[in-house]
């Protein structure tokens, strides 16, 4: 999958045209979409939210932990599309809220992170937090509204080469080392950082991320500052060093 094909899909929801087929066969399922940027969400919304064709009946939207803990108690959807990096918290936090709602005998709410991420941090973080599944926002419409069933039923789903993320993860016994450093950015921070080390130019970044270059500006200053490191160069080595590229 590659970074050029992530920010192409996003802006008009996932790409290939509108999902269909799913409703026909009498399937219905209840979701909620939980994302900072309404440009996205109304892209999903319109990709696979057609219920008679595609069997998807999105009930609320969120941009934030907050507004996403509220919907999500109030509507008691049936699967969440959950973005990784919120406002207040990120998804995890979402997550960590929600587990009651996870945990119901009855009607449990599951969960499938959407995200523009790959990064394997992002991916373990909210499996470990509850999630059914993790896919990438290069994702069809016809293959999400796959996805959203398969988690209502149970399984589990990943974007390929994922999955392999999550079996490493949890075949060890041992804790992730801890990075000091790392801890010190913030959610966006790291989205910033990992596409400055990829070589992308702000405006790429800008167009891929929902923000803009002034914003962008300002994260890649802060990272600096905060890594104690003086230029974008650096900026690459300490990030390829890691392993975040």
């Amino acid at each position: 999958m590659s970074d050029a094909t992530e920010a192409n899909g996003p802006a008009n929801g996932p790409a290939n045209g509108p999902a269909e087929g799913a409703g026909k066969a009498g399937r219905r399922v209840r979701v909620v979409l939980v994302d900072d940027h309404r440009m996205f969400r109304t892209g999903v919304q319109a990709e696979i939210g057609q219920t008679e064709q595609t069997g998807v009946e999105v009930v609320g939207e969120a941009a934030d932990v907050d507004q996403a803990v509220s919907v999500i108690t109030a509507t008691r959807p049936e699967v969440v599309l959950l973005d990784v990096h919120l406002p207040g918290g990120g998804g995890v936090e979402v997550l960590r809220r929600c587990a009651p709602l996870m945990a119901g005998a009855e009607q449990p709410v599951r969960f499938l992170a959407l995200s523009v991420s790959d990064a394997a941090e992002d991916v373990i973080g909210v499996i470990r937090g509850g999630a059914r599944g993790y896919v990438t926002k290069t994702i069809t419409g016809t293959d999400l509204v796959d996805s959203i069933f398969r988690v209502q039923e149970g399984d589990a789903v990943f974007s390929p080469r994922l999955a392999g993320f999550v079996l490493d993860a949890f075949a060890s016994t041992d804790a992730p080392p801890v990075d000091e450093d790392l801890d010190r950015l913030t959610q966006r921070e790291r989205e910033v950082l990992r596409l400055i080390a990829r070589g992308y130019a702000y405006k790429e970044i800008a167009k891929q991320l929902f923000i803009s270059v002034k914003t962008v500006e300002s994260h890649v200053s802060a990272v600096l500052r905060k890594l104690q490191l003086s230029n974008r160069h650096e900026l690459t080595r300490w990030a390829t060093a890691r392993r975040l590229v």
